[in-house]
C-alpha cells in the first residue's frame, strides 16, 4: 500500500523555513516520495486551517517513516522547528 505525507503549516520565518523547504525535498525525493500538493489553493471546512498544505506521495508508510527519520530530513527540520507551526501526518492509501 502506499502512503500519503501530510502536512499543515504556518510559516513564522521565510529564511529559515526555505532552508527547511530544500532539504526537505532532498529527503522526499531520495525516499521515492513525490509532490502531489505544495502550498496551493485550498478550502478548509472544519477545523483550524494553515496557510500552507503539502501532501508527497510515498511508496509505503515505512518509507515515508523512514524519510522522517533519516538524516537528512531531520537537519531540515532543525530550521523548520522555529520557523513554522506545523502539523504532519502519515496515512495509508487503499491504492
Amino acid at each position: 500500500m502506499g502512503a500519503l505525507w501530510i502536512a499543515h503549516v504556518t510559516v513564522t520565518d521565510e529564511e529559515a523555513y526555505a532552508k527547511y523547504a530544500a532539504l526537505a525535498t532532498e529527503a522526499i525525493g531520495a525516499h521515492g516520495g513525490v509532490f502531489i500538493a505544495r502550498g496551493g489553493r485550498f478550502v478548509q471546512l472544519e477545523g483550524q486551517a494553515r496557510p500552507r498544505n503539502v501532501v508527497a506521495r510515498f511508496p509505503s508508510v515505512e518509507a515515508a517513516q523512514t524519510c522522517y527519520n533519516s538524516e537528512t530530513y531531520q537537519r531540515a527540520l532543525s530550521h523548520a522547528r522555529d520557523a513554522s507551526e506545523r502539523e504532519l501526518l502519515i496515512v495509508e492509501t487503499t491504492e
